[in-house]
């Protein structure tokens, strides 16, 4: 069995320092690059939905004049006297 030395405690700590590093050293690179694809690619999404919803409109066109646009009646409207 091996027993921890201040040695092998330092290199274990400058190890992980110099990951932490390399890692957010890569992230400023690579982040805004991937940000920008996903950015991108949620516009076109969100363009061909649009697309899609005009084209279906313009495909189903007006709605039927021999069909009126049915109202909901909730209830009865009753006016109040103050006395």
């Amino acid at each position: 069995m091996q027993e921890a030395n201040f040695s092998s405690l330092v290199k274990t700590l400058f190890w992980i320092i110099a990951i932490f590093y390399v890692v957010k050293f890569l992230a400023r690179l690579f982040l805004p690059v991937i940000a920008k694809k996903v950015v991108e690619k949620a516009t076109e999404q969100f363009q061909q939905q649009y697309q899609n919803q005009q084209q279906q409109k313009a495909t189903n066109g007006t709605p039927n004049p021999d069909k009126p646009k049915e109202t909901k009646k909730v209830g009865e409207y009753i006016d109040y006297e103050e006395i």
